[in-house]
């Protein structure tokens, strides 16, 4: 009997130890068709996704039919209104997969909330949870909270890396000193102008002020919480904090002129100049894509990035994040595995591989990662918390509009409180 109950503890603890989604235990889905939409429609990114869905088809036999558009939002608001939903939509931001939460599946009535909670730290789960419903797998995400430098001129300076708000300031200052101009921060995008101002906000905002405050002026609607106004202290101090650099012509290379003229495709070619005409730039993880030809990035290469330091100790190592989540809309048990595919990182295994993405997966094997994304995803890993970019929540008339117009008006000279009134009066009335 000792023997039969040995061998029984050994095979429970053996399958303790293996995932909940195990390749070798999947059902044979031969015939079986699983329909995604998104709008990825980069011949790259396309192969790239296509790549991760295959690991699924070799193991299951399933077929995984993709389609992507350009006009994503249009054509799946029209393909739900006529009934025509696909099984899986994949969003690029959960403000607007939040608009279907009735039509979409309780992930956890289709598959093991342990499961979930063992592939995805809880911020990740929070942020696709709408009305108390959780609803989005994450994909692929990008990484937001990063300043970009030239590691010679830090070299030859012997500048250092700055743990906090006050260190970045002084090292800002030392930088005046040596006769720099050290920022650069273009933000024109056309008709999105305002954008990457908005990024710097949400940025300070989750380290000025808790991750509830930052839910209740982004999506008070779906957390039950009281909205927070643009003109609350709290994000008037974080556009204030944003001012201490944004307006400081000592700082900003260009100045204003450039600030508000020049594209934000050319943010890191100041860095590359020889010498350097700024040496700092906040940007996200995908900026090098941007610059032709391709910069190298390492400490030894022509850019490297370090965290966008904390402002106030008690928030800690908050990271501001974009990313692409998706939803389930049909439950068939094909579509149900494929869902538990989605929640593990082998779907974005190619992609990581071949650089550009950051998986959110608590699975993901930091080994698979290009030296250059490596460092990226080791922040992203050692976040004390996670928030997406406040202005793809809000609802468009807000975070599309009004707020990127005021992020203008502010770095223009208008007066501060004008600015965000105005902004606050483009919210939707209830």
């Amino acid at each position: 009997m000792r023997t039969q109950k040995t061998f029984i503890v050994l095979l429970l603890v053996i399958a303790l130890a293996v995932p909940l989604f195990s390749t070798s235990a999947q059902e044979d889905l031969s015939g079986k068709t699983i329909s995604v939409f998104a709008g990825w429609t980069d011949e790259t990114e396309v192969a790239r996704v296509e790549d991760g869905f295959a690991i699924f088809e070799e193991q299951t036999g399933a077929d995984v039919q993709y389609t992507g558009s350009s006009d994503f939002t249009t054509l799946f608001q029209t393909r739900v209104q006529a009934g025509d939903v696909p099984d899986v939509a994949c969003f690029p931001q959960p403000g607007l997969m939040a608009q279907y939460v009735d039509e979409a599946l309780d992930l956890n009535s289709i598959m093991d909330e342990a499961y979930l909670q063992g592939q995805y730290a809880q911020a990740w789960l929070d942020m696709a949870t709408i009305n108390g419903k959780l609803i989005g797998l994450w994909h692929r995400v990008t990484v937001k909270s990063l300043v970009w430098y030239s590691p010679s001129a830090f070299a030859t300076y012997g500048y250092e890396i700055p743990e906090t708000w006050d260190e970045l300031i002084a090292l800002s200052d030392q930088m005046v000193a040596d006769g720099f101009t050290p920022w650069y921060a273009p933000i024109e995008s056309g008709g999105a102008t305002g954008w990457v101002g908005s990024d710097w906000i949400e940025d300070i905002l989750l380290r000025t002020t808790s991750l509830e405050n930052y839910d209740a002026w982004t999506v008070p609607q779906y957390k039950g919480l009281e909205r927070l106004p643009f003109t609350s202290p709290e994000v008037k101090r974080a556009f204030e904090l944003m001012g201490q650099i944004m307006l400081n012509e000592d700082y900003m290379f260009g100045g204003t002129e450039a600030i508000l003229g020049v594209s934000f495709f050319d943010s890191g070619v100041p860095l590359l100049q020889d010498p350097p005409d700024a040496l700092l730039v906040k940007q996200g993880s995908a900026m090098p894509q941007w610059l032709d030809p391709n910069p190298t990035v390492g400490p030894d290469g022509d850019l490297m990035y370090f965290y966008f330091p904390p402002i106030d100790e008690e928030y800690g190592r908050p990271v501001l994040v974009a990313g692409d989540v998706c939803a389930i809309f049909n439950d068939r048990p094909e579509v149900r595995e494929f869902a538990k595919f989605l929640a593990t990182a082998q779907v974005l295994e190619p992609w990581v591989k071949a650089g550009g993405a950051l998986s959110p997966h608590t699975d993901v094997d930091l080994d698979w990662y290009p030296a250059v994304d490596r460092g990226v995803a080791e922040i992203l890993a050692n976040a004390t918390s996670f928030r997406f970019d406040g202005g793809d929540l809000q609802p468009g008339p807000v975070g599309s509009g009004s707020f990127w117009v005021g992020i203008v008006d502010y770095i223009s000279g208008d007066d501060l409180d004008t600015v965000l009134t105005e902004i606050d009066a483009a919210w939707p009335e209830e």
